[in-house]
């Protein structure tokens, strides 16, 4: 079920992605504007991206205990910090890798002793 949960976190970090790109740089004004955003492309290709996660997100769940689930679906800050490098040519401070590193330590160690 790792590998499955893994795989929910990788789509859930990719729709944040698109969420990104489909907001652009502008900001909302009012609620409008909003309703107006959640009618492009990406934020509708997010939307169905997010809800693939959580179709899979719960096949993991019936088959494994949420206190191995949740903590590795938390990958999703790993995962999202490297796409928005990737994808949306964010940098990526030395502290971030330090935050990133101690997430991914935190879940090696809840992965190995749960099983």
């Amino acid at each position: 079920m790792i590998f499955i949960t893994l795989i929910a976190a990788v789509i859930a970090s990719l729709s944040q992605i698109l969420y990104k790109k489909g907001m652009g740089k502008a900001p909302i004004k009012g609620v409008i504007g909003l309703l107006n955003a959640l009618r492009t492309k990406m934020i509708i290709l997010g939307l169905v991206g997010y809800f693939i996660s959580l179709v899979i997100y719960l096949y993991a769940l019936a088959g494994a205990p949420l206190s191995l689930v949740y903590p590795i679906f938390a990958s999703t800050f790993i995962f999202t910090v490297l796409f928005s490098a990737k994808f949306l040519n964010e940098q990526i401070s030395a502290r971030r890798i330090m935050g990133l590193a101690l997430i991914f330590v935190g879940i090696v160690i809840v992965a190995v002793y749960t099983l």
